[in-house]
């Protein structure tokens, strides 16, 4: 979150139907503000921040969204950048949700995506959103699905979400885009064992980046033994089995032709139902993550909470009593307080 925009939003209390009415006309500086108002911890912003969502969501959008992972290094930021402006060519406006990795001693995050995608950033048709990752499950933003509601409001027809990939459960982003694509190298050495199966059956496509220069062929191979691994895999409940596809976003080639598998697939989930079904399926998931992080949240800030778990910590850390106990005292506690 912005300290600048967060600044912004504390000195001209914008109401929220303020920040409603810049969003329905794409203004950027009032879209930002919208999701670091939804991104706040302050219960008078979450307030507002629900309110917004709910105006936001009166608007009817036919958006895509598309997850995007894989590991560092594997050119995500450039194969979003080349595949975004190809969008924007089209007449698409294309939001990019990207979330940098957060340091797990000081918190701090990079923050550098737009610096990353320079020509994106420029376009008037496209709008870079860069949220650190904190501790929120598979190094997605936890305020990402909101950022989801508030950009389809601003008339962004396709949301490009971009996670860490740095080994962190992927089920948070898979459960709020309508394609999760899956980028990887070839010629590593490691194409088949470096990617989690959990992540192969999660993804509708494997997307063999850098498949340029004297990497063509390696990149050729990975594509067929990837292809022959997700064959033993069962085809996913719409009947879609995941594709494999190389490309080089540097050249951009084979950009193209990922976006029309990613299209076709949409289409004929719109066309079977599919599409709604999946979309309220992910609305039930969001609703009961919503419960769990808020419980985990307000157990922490519970000021006798936080005394006696300092006091159990040391206990544990002492030999003095087992974290089972030490974690059933805790709870007891908070159950107290909510009874």
């Amino acid at each position: 979150m912005r300290i600048s925009e967060i600044k912004a939003i504390r000195k001209a209390k914008i109401p929220v139907e303020n920040l409603f009415e810049g969003i329905k006309i794409n203004e950027k500086t009032a879209l930002g503000r919208a999701i670091t108002l939804a991104e706040s911890n302050n219960q008078n912003h979450r307030i507002a921040a629900q309110d917004l969502i709910e105006r936001c969501l009166t608007i009817k959008s036919s958006s895509i969204r598309v997850g995007i992972t894989g590991v560092p290094g594997v050119g995500k930021s450039t194969f979003i950048e080349t595949l975004g402006k190809n969008l924007t060519v089209l007449g698409n406006k294309v939001a990019v949700l990207a979330v940098d990795p957060t340091s797990t001693k000081n918190k701090g995050s990079i923050l550098g995506d737009k610096t990353r995608m320079q020509q994106l950033s420029l376009d008037p048709n496209a709008f870079i959103r860069p949220s650190p990752a904190g501790e929120s499950l598979g190094g997605v933003a936890q305020k990402t699905k909101e950022a989801i509601i508030i950009c389809e409001a601003a008339g962004y027809d396709i949301i490009l979400v971009e996670t860490v990939g740095v080994g962190q459960s992927e089920v948070a982003v898979h459960n709020m885009v309508d394609f999760f694509l899956v980028l990887k190298l070839s010629g590593a050495g490691d194409e088949l064992q470096g990617i989690k199966r959990g992540i192969l059956e999660l993804a509708d496509a494997v997307v063999i980046n850098k498949a340029d220069g004297n990497n063509i062929t390696a990149a050729n191979m990975a594509v067929k033994e990837f292809t022959r691994a997700l064959h033993l895999n069962p085809a996913k409940e719409n009947g879609w089995v995941t594709k494999v596809i190389a490309c080089s976003a540097i050249e951009n080639s084979g950009i193209q032709e990922i976006w029309t598998m990613i299209t076709n697939y949409i289409k004929n989930n719109r066309e079977s139902g599919y599409f709604d079904e999946h979309r309220n399926e992910q609305n039930k998931f969001w609703l009961i993550q919503t419960i769990e992080n808020r419980l985990i949240e307000n157990f922490y800030q519970d000021k006798a909470i936080q005394s006696e778990l300092e006091n159990q910590l040391k206990k544990v850390s002492q030999g003095r009593t087992s974290p089972f106990n030490a974690a059933e005292k805790l709870l007891n506690l908070a159950k107290k307080h909510t009874d």
